[in-house]
């Protein structure tokens, strides 16, 4: 049977991936180069396959390189909080509640006004490492938009919060789509969403004749719109309660529906569960129904 690799091996794997140098990393991690590769050299005859292809230009992960630094940055993100955990522990129980990034400035205050009395611990990262700490049992609950696009673990159970929808954000003084075929045409249009349809929505933004540039984050998305006084396409949510005087939100030009979900484990706090209507209601959801 393989031998675990050490937090040394993990660390190297991450810090190669995200340098792209055999040399540079082992510079980080104050080792020699040789020892480095002689190192990687091991990981990848117990991995019975190459973790990075090696050349002049430097270290490129394989498929399984990035699939294994990917692994160890969760792996190693649990270790760095293992001394917070003990004093969280100490100094009473907590609740560790996550979500994506976009719906964090959205979520987090609202759960806070809540659960007044609950300690939340706000965690931060994708959907599927979300869902992941839920089945491992480190997690109460996630906040996640693709639970429906995902396959879940097994000691997670779902319960829909409600569905967002698509809208037109419309900066003050920014003139609304014309009619017609393309409404959006040499229009310019940032445009965001929290589940996996960027490209489809990128598509038929482009058929309307926009001319449209993806957002990193929601908020993100909102900024460019107001400082470049043009459109965007975000969720209802992302502008629960952020519209500027002379701001307004309209029908986006077609239909797509969001569904935010709650993943917990198979005992949810009943607590969490009861303040679904609030959350709703504050995030400006429609009721969904379970199936």
């Amino acid at each position: 049977m393989a031998s675990s690799p050490s937090v040394e091996d993990l660390e190297l794997v991450l810090t190669i991936s995200r340098t792209g140098s055999v040399g540079t990393a082992a510079r980080e991690l104050r080792i020699s180069q040789p020892s480095a590769s002689q190192r990687l050299a091991r990981l990848e005859r117990t991995c019975e396959t190459q973790l990075f292809v090696r050349d002049t230009r430097g270290a490129r992960p394989t498929p399984a390189g990035a699939e294994l630094a990917r692994r160890a940055e969760h792996i190693l993100g649990h270790l760095s909080e293992l001394y917070d955990a003990a004093r969280a522990a100490a100094a009473g129980p907590r609740l560790v509640i996550g979500t994506f990034v976009s719906l964090a400035p959205i979520l987090f205050p609202v759960l806070d006004a809540e659960l007044p009395d609950d300690d939340i611990n706000q965690q931060v990262d994708h959907g599927r490492y979300l869902v992941e700490l839920v089945a491992e049992g480190t997690m109460d609950a996630a906040f996640i938009a693709i639970a429906d696009q995902m396959d879940l673990p097994h000691g997670t159970v779902t319960r829909p919060v409600g569905h967002d929808e698509l809208v037109l954000f419309v900066p003050r003084g920014v003139e609304l789509p014309r009619g017609g075929k393309q409404p959006l045409r040499e229009r310019s249009i940032a445009f965001s969403t929290y589940d996996r349809s960027s490209d489809q929505i990128c598509a038929r933004l482009i058929a309307l004749g926009a001319k449209a540039r993806r957002g990193v984050t929601l908020g993100t998305t909102v900024a460019m719109a107001r400082r470049r006084s043009q459109l965007a396409l975000v969720p209802r949510s992302a502008l629960a309660h952020e519209l500027h005087p002379g701001e307004q939100l309209v029908p986006a030009p077609f239909k797509h529906r969001l569904t935010l979900t709650l993943v917990t484990g198979t005992t949810p706090l009943p607590r969490l569960i009861a303040l679904l209507p609030a959350l709703r209601e504050a995030l400006h959801l429609t009721p969904a129904r379970r199936n």
